[in-house]
């Protein structure tokens, strides 16, 4: 598993072979900026189709923060399995620490979600996080992930 291998970049269909999500719950369309797994860039189109806005708010529609920390989440994930070349059967997510909501992310925004690896043991790793819509961090957190084969 230390396999590093050259990708650039993931588009919403290397996502998909990468990652065991599908909608509703792919919270991260392509990634962009990958450097091993030591950092890269997720980015989500967030459009007012998507099924968490019939309940968060009517009306005032609000992209829940704890999806966002999700997409930061499997952003980490497309990074870890860029890095070891592998395709586990999962991916889990282990840890969520320092999280923080700065501002709040509406329908038609861009979150892009800067995942910087903090360490690695094994097959898991620990990566901090910021959510960001046009360059100001709407949310933070560190976050863990493993593969497993399981």
């Amino acid at each position: 598993m230390n396999k590093i291998v050259t990708l650039e970049a993931a588009d919403i269909a290397v996502v998909l072979q990468m990652l065991p999500h599908r909608y509703p719950f792919l919270m991260v369309d392509r990634v962009i900026d990958i450097r091993g797994d030591e950092h890269g860039i997720g980015i989500k189109n967030v459009t007012i189709n998507e099924p968490q806005f019939q309940g968060h708010f009517p009306g005032n529609p609000v992209f829940p923060g704890v999806l966002m920390i999700e997409g930061m989440a499997q952003t980490a994930g497309v990074l870890c399995i860029a890095a070891t070349g592998a395709r586990p059967a999962s991916v889990f997510f282990l840890t969520i620490n320092k999280a923080k909501f700065r501002k709040p992310v509406r329908p038609g925004d861009t979150v892009e979600y800067h995942m910087n690896r903090i360490t690695r043991r094994k097959s898991m790793w620990w990566y901090r996080g910021e959510a960001k819509v046009a360059g100001q961090i709407v949310a933070e957190a560190e976050v863990g992930a493993m593969l497993s084969d399981a």
